[in-house]
């Protein structure tokens, strides 16, 4: 049964890392090369990540710069970058493209907080979801004869150890979000 704990747990460090991926794309007025992490450009008819087919560079704090190795790219890439939720309007001159952030509201700086909040929150849920599910197989191997229920009482302790750390986890990356969000 310590077999399957392990899956549960592997579950588990899925949410957190869904919620770090999730949490990179969301900018704060700077300029990060992670925003572009989910936007696909048509590559000779495959959909191909902005990192693969040029240099992503940060020239100024609210500047993402994208040169691309072929330049007859950059109408493919800015393309690509239009028609994402990036909410950027891409400037080209020919050889690179820039993408200039505008300066971030204090009114959107609470918006993206609460969202920042409600993601941390899914991933909580998410996390709790696992727990349960492993709970009732362990209840089911109890019910098999499996397992005895002194067996059942800390397989339930180990998987909430689980589920408490990982909260936490999710809890500080949740907050350490909010703080960089909300720094001015």
């Amino acid at each position: 049964m310590d077999t399957t704990l392990k899956s549960y747990e592997d579950k588990m460090q899925k949410s957190v890392e869904y919620l770090v991926n999730d949490f990179s794309a969301i900018r704060a007025g700077r300029a990060n090369p992670n925003v572009l992490n989910k936007i696909r450009v048509d590559y000779y008819g495959v959909p191909t990540p902005i990192q693969q087919v040029g240099n992503v560079t940060v020239p100024e704090p609210r500047i993402l710069q994208i040169a691309p190795w072929d330049k007859s790219l950059i109408k493919a890439i800015k393309k690509a970058i239009m028609t994402s939720d990036l909410g950027i309007n891409p400037m080209d001159d020919g050889s690179v493209i820039r993408l200039v952030f505008p300066e971030v509201t204090e009114e959107r700086r609470k918006e993206l907080s609460k969202s920042i909040r409600k993601k941390g929150e899914d991933q909580k849920v998410a996390v709790r979801n696992t727990r349960r599910d492993g709970n009732d197989a362990i209840k089911k191997a109890v019910k098999a004869s499996e397992i005895s229920e002194d067996e059942q009482k800390n397989l339930e302790e180990k998987l909430q150890k689980m589920t408490d750390k990982y909260t936490k986890e999710i809890d500080k990356l949740t907050e350490e979000k909010v703080k960089e969000i909300m720094t001015v």
